[in-house]
């Protein structure tokens, strides 16, 4: 039974993808749509890696200045603001993480 949820979730999945990514089947959307689409990515991430940011182990908020994943997270944000190299600002976020 859960294997069977697996694939049709998998199957839902990638429909829901195919539709937008083949070029050849005559699907288009309006271009306001394309245009809100351009904010998908950077809310799906943040939405992903805010508890993992503030929110402890024993389930607690954590905004201390003192919180690692907070100084990374923000150097971050600010580095690649600046550079715009994303790799450039993976490594250093990264590097600085485990420094802390």
């Amino acid at each position: 039974m859960i294997g069977l949820m697996i694939v049709m979730m998998a199957v839902v999945v990638f429909m829901s993808r195919y539709l937008f990514l083949e070029p050849r089947l005559p699907f288009k959307s309006l271009e306001k749509i394309q245009g809100l689409l351009v904010y998908c990515a950077p809310a799906v991430l943040t939405a992903i890696i805010t508890p993992i940011i503030f929110i402890q182990e024993e389930g607690k908020l954590n905004t201390h200045i003192n919180n690692p994943y907070l100084i990374a997270a923000a150097a971050a944000c600010v580095l690649a603001y600046f550079t715009r190299n994303t790799l450039l600002t993976v490594f250093v976020s990264v590097g600085l993480f485990l420094l802390l």
